[in-house]
């Protein structure tokens, strides 16, 4: 039986604007610690190195030295501080849930593969009561292996009940383009994401700098997805 065509989706700054939740959680341990905290601006793309770099970054800007072990615990009471207002300010970049909508009504498959813990990735869909629409989310920690390994969106698809032939990728950073292309699936990067080096620079097979543009630019991408959408 053909499996119906899946896009992956990568979630920081690819589905979701999360940096006000995430920078936040660490301006409040910072505070904690009596520490100054982030500029919003400009550690937004610290953002895409996940929650021990955020950890890291504010100690760093305060001129604060810490041991592995000392930076783990702080990350873990980040983890505990984000997770009580994961859903505070994320939103869906503006076209997100249209373009959802068409993919699901052309009978597109839809997953998640990110970095983010598990855990938090599925708390933040419930919040945001988006749950439902993946049949597959996908964390940094799901499996042996995270981006860039192709390995973890190869298993996303595995997990989605899709197929690698007729899958396209979609993410803001290095990690979600060399994974996928290692993976030899499709790719499209978004321009408005927390890159730190432009999306245009990476390698992806096409970018798009709206939600509007994504349905054309996967069925250009891929004859499955082609099918589907017209």
């Amino acid at each position: 039986m053909t499996r119906p065509p899946l896009v992956v989706f990568d979630l920081d700054g690819t589905l979701l604007d999360t940096a006000a939740d995430l920078i936040g959680a660490v301006n409040h341990l910072m505070a904690e610690e009596g520490l100054p905290p982030l500029d919003p601006n400009a550690h937004k793309v610290t953002v895409s190195r996940g929650g021990k770099a955020m950890v890291a970054a504010g100690l760093e800007a305060a001129g604060v030295t810490v041991d592995d072990a000392a930076l783990e615990a702080l990350t873990e009471r980040f983890v505990d501080l984000y997770i009580r207002h994961v859903a505070d300010e994320t939103q869906p970049f503006p076209g997100t849930l249209d373009a959802l909508d068409r993919l699901e009504q052309a009978g597109i498959r839809l997953a998640v593969c990110t970095n983010k813990r598990h855990v938090l990735a599925i708390e933040l869909f419930e919040k945001l009561d988006l749950l439902s629409r993946f049949a597959a989310i996908c964390g940094g920690d799901s499996f042996a292996v995270r981006k860039p390994d192709p390995g973890h969106i190869l298993k996303t698809i595995e997990a989605a009940g899709g197929d690698p032939a007729t899958s396209v990728m979609v993410g803001d950073s290095y990690a979600d383009i060399d994974a996928a292309k290692a993976a030899g699936v499709p790719v499209i990067g978004v321009s408005f994401g927390y890159t730190d080096i432009p999306v245009r620079d990476l390698g992806a097979d096409a970018v798009i700098d709206h939600y509007d543009e994504l349905c054309d630019t996967l069925a250009r991408l891929s004859p499955a997805m082609a099918a589907r959408l017209g």
